[in-house]
């Protein structure tokens, strides 16, 4: 086998790569990573230089991975600030590094497409192995496999590469029968929130509604596109994504773009955009034009647990961080990434660092998950289902 490396989507056929195993994950669509190129999203200038890795045997495909070279570490949501600098500090270049990533997106899932019909397992340590090398042999700092699903976390770990635990907070779905099935599983206290807060978005006059992408016009894409701008503006980031690039995600993946839209007085206050696959909902992008109580968890959260309910996904990733979530029904979820350091000098201090930090996020997780807002007897419940 060889491996080849593409500087686009676009040098890889969509039929073909929509074709592989692990391609129903919305963020793995040829459609939806192609986009981002074409809009802009991702080139030179915002430090994503698409460096994408195929694996051939003969002129045929048999695997391939999203990966770009990166002059920053802005956008991956695996944090190795600290890294860059301690690499700084003794005088070598941290960057650019190779990342195996979705970009801009903190999401679980496959982070490769492999032939159908062959042993995928096989195929992941054949890439894994073959992107090592390519990154030694250019010279770069490291390599960083992020938020790919357990299955093929181990797989990856296991051709030598680093594990680093994080941390997210998931709903999941043993099979609710609708939104208040779902909170009678929960404390009476946190039932009581809840209720309280859907209340209040109500009283307020706010109604909300879900379009999906093959049903979303231009209007709605551009108030779509200004919440995103809203929100990213007054946190002090930039919106890097069109409003273009929106909707033609959108036109491209149809029902498998899920927008919240909330209405008061006959106009668009505030939205929330999340994508879905075969039995996950996965939460982006949110913003409003104006601030009113309990509004972003009705539109971020409740609209999206009571979708998944009426859809039978079975688990709904609202995005990273936020330890407010487990109080409306969320769990501490443990994720993954997979790292390769060319120095072994700073590869056995990370090596080190990373056994530590991961004993504390599991205590973590095992505290929160215990301290959370579900009765224990409905957590008994959900433990098959994560």
């Amino acid at each position: 086998m060889e491996l080849r490396i593409h500087r686009a989507m676009e040098e890889m056929g969509a039929a073909e790569w929509n074709g592989m195993t692990g391609s129903d994950c919305p963020f793995l669509r040829h459609e939806f990573l192609s986009a981002l190129e074409h809009h802009g999203a991702v080139c030179a200038e915002t430090g994503w230089v698409p460096h994408h890795l195929g694996l051939y045997e003969g002129d045929r495909l048999v695997a391939a991975a999203p990966a770009y070279l990166k002059s920053h570490s802005w956008g991956e949501f695996v944090f190795d600030f600290a890294w860059a600098d301690a690499y700084e500090r003794h005088g070598l270049d941290y960057y650019p590094k190779l990342v195996v990533s979705v970009p801009y997106t903190p999401a679980t899932g496959p982070r490769v497409v492999t032939a159908p019909g062959r042993d995928r397992e096989a195929l992941i340590r054949a890439l894994a192995r073959a992107a090592r090398e390519v990154c030694d042999v250019a010279g770069l700092s490291s390599l960083h496999w992020l938020f790919p699903q357990p299955a093929d976390a181990r797989v990856i770990a296991g051709t030598g590469y680093l594990v680093r635990y994080g941390c997210q907070y998931h709903w999941y779905n043993p099979g609710y029968r609708d939104f208040e099935d779902f909170l009678s599983a929960l404390t009476s206290k946190k039932r009581k929130n809840i209720r309280r807060e859907r209340r209040r978005v109500a009283e307020a006059g706010v109604t909300l509604r879900i379009v999906h992408g093959d049903e979303a016009d231009t209007a709605l894409w551009r108030d779509m596109h200004r919440f995103y701008r809203n929100t990213f503006r007054a946190h002090g980031n930039l919106p890097l994504i069109s409003r273009e690039c929106f909707e033609d995600i959108g036109a491209r993946l149809g029902r498998d773009v899920v927008l919240v839209a909330a209405e008061r007085d006959g106009r668009r206050i505030a939205g929330a955009i999340c994508l879905r696959g075969p039995d996950t909902l996965y939460g982006r992008y949110w913003g409003c034009d104006e601030e009113i109580d309990d509004l972003h968890f009705e539109a971020c959260y409740y609209q999206g647990i009571d979708y998944c309910i009426r859809e039978g996904l079975s688990r709904f990733e609202p995005g990273a961080q936020g330890e407010h979530k487990v109080a409306r029904g969320f769990l501490p979820t443990l994720t993954r990434s997979c790292h390769h350091l060319g120095d072994p000098r700073f590869r056995e201090a990370v090596d080190d660092f990373l056994a530590r930090e991961r004993s504390g996020v599991n205590e973590y997780v095992e505290m929160l998950t215990m301290e959370g807002p579900y009765r224990e007897d409905s957590l008994r419940r959900l433990a098959p289902v994560r």
